[in-house]
């Protein structure tokens, strides 16, 4: 028997206001309560003026230019950086992580010459930035002495990066437009090892300007950027080869000499696109000499008259290809440059991923895109061909997050965080499949294995990448039927039933949820069909002797290892909503395939869990945990202690009456999956509430933690948990004084969703203006490790408060906004189509982007029962019927319809 003694103890928003960052949004219900002051002392001295509030897109210039890194490359397929200053960084295409390492001598630079005026030649980047210091001088290898531009302002709006360069010397105007393509439910033409560099030059004299751009680089074929002294027998059979077919001119880079199955060995390819009406030249290597004197050389080649050539007798390493133009008084020319790498041979002991046997982590697991292009000028021909459609398409999904009336930090975070995904976090083997760690180190993968407790906060694959989500679900539920049930935490590599570590309360009952998630945004029945008896399987694993609900009454008691890294004992918020979530996303899934009887038994189970966990964890503003230690004997195998408690009956590291801010995570997916509330709404209303009163801090002046530091000072941030009436365990649970990006969105997720709007929106303005160029790089929201996966959650606040949901078995579209005044237009998205919608004043207005989208029923928000209504869809109006029930009105058709590309539809009531 649990002890059932109950602890006793403590719109649309004036439209372009919430566009533009929602500091006038007001909340709906139930406004935040006043926070003690125990809670946050006043500082002791005036803080530092805070930053600006966050504008979409957003434009960085000076000290915030330093610490940017905007990724670029495709999806699951490597990434080269691009900094603030234009310049390339953290050349991260080598099959693992590589911050701080670049390859030598990658750079472009531009030559000026208007009429007869004496020519000017730059590198195409603006100067360096402070500190200089450096124990033997700034690099030569990235000629660092070099005259660069005076200034630069950066844009960014992910995927596009945009740069404006200032020089009062140069008689040109200079911009960057620097991409890959990223486009949404496309995860084959997303995922292009490529990077597109566009310089458009604009004349403003009154004579024509010749002006030359060169993109000059090492071939780094078989090189080790990290030791670039090493492998030098290896090295010495690198060669360039010049090539031009259709609209793409260049150099291919290879190196002969390297073993096939080297993780280094590989091409990769500098390129034009788009060249006519120019002149192209090139060098295949610059002079091959000693010391500095080949770039020397090299410089005095191009800033003689702006073109290369011709070659020397002997070539070094590095090649050069450059595109000269005469651009007329008033006019402006494109200089369009592509990058290109294939690099085959990933293995789990290079990127860091871990296997069941020493044996097999140095075999070849692949990359997805190299099963597409031969080579790296296989690659960059696809792009060059087919770069306006891509581009077109990309656009349209810029213009489609840009033009939403969602508040400006909103956006900024759900696409700054779309970045992880073009990111060494994640992978895709050869075999297709999707691959991701929890985040990533300087120089390798930081917990690898798709960690399920870690990859469950986030919703931005599920929503942009459909079918990469069900890839790594696929994954997760296909171990565990091996496993008798059991999901493992993490998964190896090459996949084996052997895995190590044990499975995870959290992880488990997030992967049930986010399966019926990717069921619903599909409406695919046969995929439903085939994963069901894995996912069936999982659930009663819950069930089993010793396990989380032994008993079977609904409520986890038993050892529930979690993503905080230990095991919580005993009934718990966390967990036990989690597991509340699970049973009801395994029930909608049961009915679905006609599992009657299993449903009727999650259903019985959820309602007898959620009456126990109200009546016996609600302390009257939040729920709390009740540590119960057990002894060894009485845990199911699988579940004993991975390194957390060393006394199991006695256990520290526990939760306790903590108000912990992702208590509520189980209710948070079942939000996004319309699964309804888990416990009583008044409850969940309450501690929302709670746990901004107490964990939201508007300054950490005076905050103490000896745990990892990702906010400090003067910056906001809510706190992972808080122990407001000092009843903290002697030890708490790890983390517990932290502040993680991820758990900040989920939990300004369900501010929106309780109606808490000014709250949750300033909750994302808040991380947004930690990450500002200066501080931190604003596409790199860190946790234990680079880009962390869990961040991705950002993506939940569009799905929030845009009030979009598609449940697609049913072919039904909800749009009932968030915004005050129900007004709202926005991005929407389904695992078939997407594209925008807008509601006002009653009236629904969808169009199909791209894909398809199946229909036979919608659903608005309405004050009353409407008198009147239309539906009309690609210009034809469609026969309906209208329903009223509960402020809601929801639109039958007659007969499904399927909206393709292009289709528009309105309902208006």
């Amino acid at each position: 028997m649990k002890n059932r003694l109950v602890a006793k103890r403590r719109d649309f928003l004036k439209t372009v206001a919430l566009a533009a960052g929602a500091g006038t949004a007001e909340a709906q219900a139930p406004s935040a309560p006043a926070k003690p002051a125990s809670a946050e002392p006043p500082p002791a001295a005036p803080a530092p003026q805070a930053p600006a509030a966050i504008q979409y897109p957003r434009t960085f210039s000076g000290h915030r230019l330093s610490m940017i890194a905007f990724p670029l490359g495709g999806v699951a397929a490597g990434t080269v950086s691009l900094g603030g200053r234009g310049q390339l960084r953290d050349w991260e295409i080598f099959n693992r992580p590589d911050k701080g390492h670049s390859v030598s001598y990658a750079f472009p630079s531009i030559w000026v010459q208007s009429g007869a005026a004496k020519p000017v030649a730059r590198v195409l980047e603006s100067r360096m930035m402070v500190p200089y210091q450096n124990g033997f001088g700034l690099s030569p290898n990235q000629v660092s002495g070099l005259t660069r531009l005076e200034d630069a302002s950066f844009t960014g709006e992910y995927p596009l990066a945009r740069i404006d360069f200032r020089d009062r010397d140069l008689p040109v105007k200079v911009s960057l437009e620097a991409f890959t393509p990223i486009i949404p439910l496309d995860a084959e033409e997303s995922g292009l090892p490529i990077a597109i560099l566009r310089y458009t030059v604009a004349n403003p004299g009154k004579e024509t300007a010749k002006v030359s751009i060169a993109f000059s680089m090492e071939n780094p074929a078989g090189l080790d950027i990290r030791n670039s002294g090493a492998r030098q027998p290896i090295l010495n059979q690198r060669t360039s080869e010049y090539r031009a077919e259709g609209d793409l001119a260049g150099l291919l880079m290879t190196n002969p000499g390297t073993p096939k199955d080297d993780p280094l060995a590989g091409s990769f390819v500098v390129g034009v696109i788009g060249g006519e009406g120019g002149h192209i030249t090139h060098l295949r290597g610059w002079p091959k000499a000693k010391w500095w004197a080949s770039p020397l050389l090299f410089w005095d080649d191009f800033t003689a008259d702006g073109q290369l050539g011709p070659e020397p007798a002997e070539l070094g390493p590095v090649g050069s290809v450059c595109l000269g133009r005469e651009i007329a008084p008033g006019a402006k020319a494109e200089y369009t440059f592509v990058l290109a790498w294939h690099f085959p041979n990933r293995t789990p002991a290079w990127c860091g991923w871990s296997s069941t046997h020493e044996a097999e982590r140095n075999t070849v697991i692949g990359n997805h895109y190299s099963t597409r292009f031969a080579d790296a000028w296989a690659a960059a021909s696809h792009a060059a061909s087919n770069l306006p459609s891509l581009e077109k398409r990309m656009r349209t999904f810029l213009r489609a997050m840009r033009e939403s009336t969602l508040p400006a930090a909103m956006k900024d975070a759900a696409m700054a965080n779309l970045s992880t995904l073009a990111t060494p976090v994640v992978f895709r083997t050869a075999d297709g499949k999707f691959r991701g760690f929890e985040g990533i180190s300087d120089g390798s993968g930081c917990c690898h294995g798709n960690c399920t407790h870690v990859w469950n906060y986030e919703t931005t694959t599920q929503h942009v990448f459909p079918t990469l989500a069900r890839s790594m679900r696929e994954a997760a539920f296909d171990l565990a039927q091996q496993m008798d049930g059991v999901l493992p935490i993490r998964l190896n590599l090459p996949e084996s039933d052997q895995n190590s570590g044990t499975t995870a309360a959290d992880g488990t009952m997030g992967q049930v949820i986010k399966a019926y998630i990717d069921f619903e945004l599909s409406g695919d029945s046969d995929w439903l069909g085939k994963i069901w008896p894995k996912v069936k399987h999982a659930m009663e694993f819950c069930w089993v002797e010793g396990g989380w609900d032994g008993d079977r009454d609904g409520v986890m008691e038993g050892v529930q290892h979690n993503t905080y890294d230990v095991e919580f004992y005993g009934p718990n918020p966390m967990c036990g909503v989690y597991y509340l979530g699970a049973l009801r996303a395994a029930e909608e899934m049961a009915r679905a395939v006609g599992d009657a009887a299993f449903a009727a038994q999650c259903r019985k189970l959820f309602s007898s869990g959620s009456q126990w966990i109200d009546a016996n964890l609600f302390n009257g503003e939040h729920y709390v945990q009740h540590i119960h230690g057990l002894p060894v004997d009485k845990i199911a195998k699988p579940l004993r202690s991975r390194g957390g408690a060393e006394d199991p009956e006695h256990p520290d590291f526990q939760l306790g009456e903590g108000c912990l801010t992702d208590q509520l995570i189980g209710q948070y997916l079942a939000d996004v999956a319309g699964l309804g509330p888990l416990l009583k709404p008044e409850n969940i209303r309450k501690t929302i509430a709670t746990i901004y009163k107490y964990n939201n801090r508007s300054s950490l002046v005076h905050h103490d933690s000896v745990e990892r530091i990702y906010a400090l000072n003067d910056e906001a941030a809510v706190l992972i948990c808080d122990y407001a009436e000092g009843k903290r365990p002697r030890i708490p649970f790890p983390y517990s004084s932290e502040a993680w990006t991820g758990i900040e969105y989920l939990f300004a997720t369900q501010l929106l969703f309780a109606g808490m709007l000014k709250e949750g929106v300033g909750a994302y303005e808040n991380v947004r203006k930690r990450y500002d160029g200066e501080r931190r790089n604003p596409w790199d929201e860190v946790e234990c490790g680079h880009h962390y996966a869990r961040a991705m959650s950002a993506w939940s606040g569009v799905v929030a408060l845009s009030g979009f949901r598609y449940q697609g078995a049913d072919r039904k579209v909800i749009a009932v906004p968030r915004t005050r005044g129900g007004n709202c237009a926005s991005f929407w998205s389904t695992a078939t189509g997407w594209g925008t919608f807008t509601v006002s004043g009653g009236r629904l207005a969808l169009t199909v982007l791209a894909g398809k989208l199946p229909c036979l029923a919608f659903e608005l928000a309405a004050e009353a029962r409407p008198a009147k209504s239309s539906v009309t869809a690609a210009g034809k109006p469609v026969t309906h019927q209208v329903s009223y029930q509960n402020r809601r009105a929801t639109i039958t058709l007659a007969e499904a319809i399927e909206l393709a590309e292009g289709d528009k539809l309105s309902v208006a009531l």
